[in-house]
This record gives structure tokens, sequence and C-alpha cells, in this order.
């Protein structure tokens, strides 16, 4: 598999609604960030599905080297 582009190094904040379903993008590329736009197509790298558990504001990866995805672990301060 190949590497993944750093699309930041930084998180991205987002508020999230319970219950709906968000597509992290896992491969960098997208033009909508956090969010997958299909731009991985050819590519070894699907997006992940993550259904908020409760409405409030979460820190997605824009590293897209987390330990935790698709939530920020901190991974970007080593980068």
């Amino acid at each position: 598999m190949s590497d993944s582009v750093i699309a930041q190094k930084s998180p991205y904040p987002v508020e999230v609604v319970e219950g709906k379903k968000y597509f992290w993008c896992s491969c960098g590329k997208s033009g909508r960030q956090p969010f997958c736009d299909g731009s991985h197509e050819g590519t070894d790298f699907l997006p992940q599905t993550y259904t908020a558990p409760a409405s409030k504001t979460l820190y997605f990866c824009g590293c897209k080297h987390t330990k935790g995805a698709p939530l920020c672990d901190g991974a970007h301060n080593a980068l």
C-alpha cells in the first residue's frame, strides 16, 4: 500500500450530529477534508465510516497518521 498524503498537520474540528454517518478520507487527497470526495479511486485507500455517538465537536485527523482513525491522536506532533 502506498503512503497517504498529509492533508494538514493539525486536526479538523467538526460539529457532528448524533447518529449521522461520516466518511473520513484516509488517503489525504480529498478536496473536502477531512471527509471523502472519491479522490482515492484507483488507490488502495478506502474511506472510513464513522457514526457519531453524540452531537458534539470532534477532532478528525488531518495528517492521516493517527492510530485512532478517524479521530486525531496527536500523531501530527511527531511529523
